[in-house]
């Protein structure tokens, strides 16, 4: 669960890590614009401040130098005032500052407001109140009121505002030490702010562009991504030859649909195409991608809602069915087999689809979905055992034997070097005069600490892995060994036969390593015998190989016998065929010998024999019944627990020193 967990959540990631990106770019960009704003802005109202500065300290000196010229001064107080009589543009000219590039106005008010003298004859200046909006700002408002009163009271000032026709201007007021005038100077408020202000409009501008460019930058953004992550969507969790969901999109749904499920409340089966690759080679990789389309189109038609299907690895297919009951689900299996098999009713050759099931009803809906899908693949690996269409549900037992087939192969290396292999020698026991006339060699597993493990546990799975052939070389060396000290040790030497699996088949040369081992032991031509079972004989190639393998046995010293035989179908067939030395009646022809029939079948079997100059041997034999049967029919050895079950070494010489 914890590596399903991180690979959804990571998946969350991805999916949020552009968004995040996105949003990251989008607070800096907001916040460098905030910061460009918020200095251009201070930069306007320094500036601001700085114009009024200016405006006030000229119209200052320009007080001053009136007061120069109106008035009489000794040790800087005023004695007296100047009176004449002059035009009024004389006048105006005096009151008119030089500063201001000529886009400042001046007059004298007195402090009532009234205009004494101004610079022109227009309406502005005839009455102070007249500049003025009627709806001015409560600030304005307030620096009139304070204006007023600090004529009054014979203070100076400066304020801003902006006047009936739009303009903001700066308003300096100085008194005059003089006829108790004042000057009042009215100067456009853009006269020194007018680049900052065109640098603070470029800057909104720039910062306004800025942002819309990126705006639009990011809605290209957006739209690639959502392309591109509805592709990359599309590629991860959409099979590409089916169409619908593929295997990683399958588990992160499971997921989800467990996430609060009930124990048993949903069954994961899997619907696996046998032979799938016959379809490819027989009619193309295209024909096979179009069987694959059509059974994802019946399973996606077969599934509720709420249900999930899914193509898995190649040829394998996964439901989740929202079904407890082990019988419904089979059910349902096979009414979409039918369905998908349907195509067939109309053809005239009809091409059967065989499928391998399995199931697992979810009785831990915590688990990792890869420990489910596990658990069915599992249960459809199994189903051999319970016949073919049938759907297979998972049991703990697979998963034990697994467990134990891996540790069982874990443990095969060390076991080898350590030689917990044990070799055992069955007896064959001659019916003519109940001496020993030989032996089988069998293995057993003797661990230090699991004990005694069963031949049945551990040779089908060498069978399977491969393992089987370096087990029959060191069971073969072991023989060659025991049977080089008997000829030392001077005892009497017996034939020995030892099991030979279908997997060496798979090398020409086998024999060549075999033939190697009895040379270095230097064991005498005979007294090494091969034991074959049926299983080796699949098909027309491998009993041309093996009829050439059975011919260098010969050649290399060994003999050749057939073992189980009578277990197959092609038994008889064999004896044609093949050049074998011995053949060995499977223990089953012996199991019920009570019927008049079996017994015939077997006197045929050993007549036949004889006839083909090929010696019997009955294996499995434990009554005496059975034992007088088989003298009375000509039998040559026996074999089974009636004489002796599988003896270590030292005991299988001592019984057959006992027995001569």
């Amino acid at each position: 669960m914890i590596r399903e967990d991180k690979r959804i959540k990571e998946n969350n990631i991805l999916r949020a890590e552009p968004g995040i990106v996105i949003a990251v770019l989008a607070v800096l960009i907001l916040l460098i614009a905030a910061v460009t704003i918020q200095s251009a802005l201070g930069l306007k109202t320094a500036v601001d401040r700085t114009t009024k500065a200016y405006v006030s300290d000229v119209a200052a000196q320009l007080a001053l130098d009136i007061d120069d010229r109106l008035s009489l001064y000794q040790e800087n107080n005023i004695i007296g005032v100047l009176e004449g009589t002059g035009n009024k543009e004389s006048m105006q000219r005096l009151i008119q500052p030089v500063s201001f590039d000529g886009q400042g106005l001046t007059c004298i008010a007195d402090t009532e407001g009234n205009v004494v003298i101004s610079p022109t004859d227009l309406a502005p200046f005839m009455r102070l109140d007249d500049i003025f909006k009627e709806d001015s700002e409560e600030t304005t408002v307030r620096n009139i009121k304070r204006m007023q009163e600090n004529m009054k009271e014979g203070k100076n000032g400066v304020f801003s505002f902006v006047a009936v026709d739009g303009r903001e201007l700066i308003l300096s007021y100085n008194i005059l030490k003089s006829y108790d005038w004042v000057l009042l100077t009215l100067v456009p408020a853009d006269l020194i702010s007018y680049e900052t202000d065109r640098y603070v409009i470029q800057t909104f501008a720039i910062v306004a562009g800025t942002i819309l460019l990126f705006l639009f930058f990011l809605l290209i953004l957006l739209f690639i991504y959502r392309n591109n992550r509805r592709r990359l969507e599309y590629i991860a969790f959409v099979d590409a030859v089916t169409g619908g969901m593929n295997n990683a999109a399958f588990c992160l749904k499971l997921r989800e649909t467990l996430k609060n499920a009930r124990r048993n409340e949903y069954t994961v089966a899997v619907i696996n195409i046998r032979n799938f690759k016959m379809i490819n080679e027989s009619f193309g990789t295209h024909e096979g991608d179009r069987t694959l389309h059509y059974c994802m189109q019946i399973l996606r038609k077969n599934v509720k809602e709420g249900e999930i299907a899914a193509r898995g690895n190649a040829d394998d297919f996964f439901l989740c069915l929202k079904e407890g009951n082990r019988n419904i689900v089979a059910a349902r299996l096979q009414e979409i087999v039918r369905e998908i098999n349907s195509f067939n009713e109309n053809l005239e050759n009809p091409y059967h689809l065989s499928f391998r099931q399995g199931a697992y009803l979810i009785d831990e809906p915590d688990l990792d979905s890869t420990i489910i899908q596990d658990r069915v693949m599992t249960a459809c690996m199994n189903q051999q055992e319970f016949g073919e269409n049938s759907c297979v549900f998972y049991d703990i037992c697979f998963t034990q034997k697994m467990k134990q087939e891996h540790e069982l192969n874990a443990m095969f290396r060390g076991a080898l070097e350590n030689g917990d292999f044990k070799v055992y020698f069955q007896p064959k026991v001659s019916l003519e005069d109940e001496k020993t006339a030989g032996a089988e060699a069998l293995v057993r597993w003797q661990h230090p600490e699991e004990g005694m493990i069963s031949p049945g546990d551990f040779i089908p799975l060498f069978e399977k892995n491969g393992n089987i052939c370096r087990l029959d070389c060191y069971v073969f060396e072991e023989v060659c060994r025991t049977i080089d000290r008997w000829r030392r040790e001077g005892r009497k030497l017996f034939p020995v036969s030892v099991n030979l699996s279908r997997q060496h088949f798979k090398r020409n040369d086998f024999l060549n390593q075999f033939a190697d081992v009895a040379a270095k032991y230097r064991i005498p031509e005979g007294l090494l015998e091969l034991e074959l079972t049926e299983s080796i004989f699949f098909d027309d190639n491998s009993i041309a190989m093996v009829r050439e393998s059975i011919n260098r046995m010969h050649e290399l010293g060994f003999k050749c016998s057939l073992d189980d035989f009578g277990s197959g179908f092609s038994s008889l067939g064999l004896l044609k065929e093949f050049d074998v030395d011995t053949i060995k009646l499977d223990r089953r022809f012996f199991l019920d010998m009570s019927k008049p029939k079996a017994e015939d079948v077997v006197e045929c079997l050993i007549d036949l024999a004889g006839r083909l100059k090929v010696k019997t041997v009955a294996e499995g034999i434990e009554t005496q019944e059975q034992i007088d049967f088989l003298k009375q029919i000509h039998c040559d050895m026996v074999q089974g627990f009636f004489y002796s079950r599988p003896l270590r070494a030292e005991e299988f010489e001592e019984w057959a020193d006992r027995r001569g």
